[in-house]
């Protein structure tokens, strides 16, 4: 698989790795910038902060790599958020 290419949710970084995990806009079709679980309808799933966002997103990055801990992912996220579409200032 080629990562060089990878798109990441604009709101919690989720590789956004097929069309079946893309948010959906008001008309019902496809946002390419946000996966399903943060963008529906052409609205944002939660109103969490940024700092809210991190928090929730380390935990679920924590149980899908059992090798990371909380401060490397932590840190993880402190460099890619505010880079992020979503929170980029």
């Amino acid at each position: 698989m080629n990562h060089e290419n990878q798109k990441f949710c604009q709101s919690c970084a989720m590789p956004l790795y097929n069309d079946d995990i893309l948010g959906t806009n008001e008309d019902g079709s496809k946002n390419e910038d946000y996966c399903i679980y943060c963008f529906k309808d052409g609205e944002f799933t939660s109103d969490r902060s940024m700092e809210e966002m991190m928090n929730f997103c380390i935990e679920k990055m924590c149980e899908c790599h059992p090798d990371m801990d909380k401060s490397e992912a932590s840190s993880m996220m402190k460099d890619v958020f505010p880079k992020l579409k979503r929170w980029a200032d």
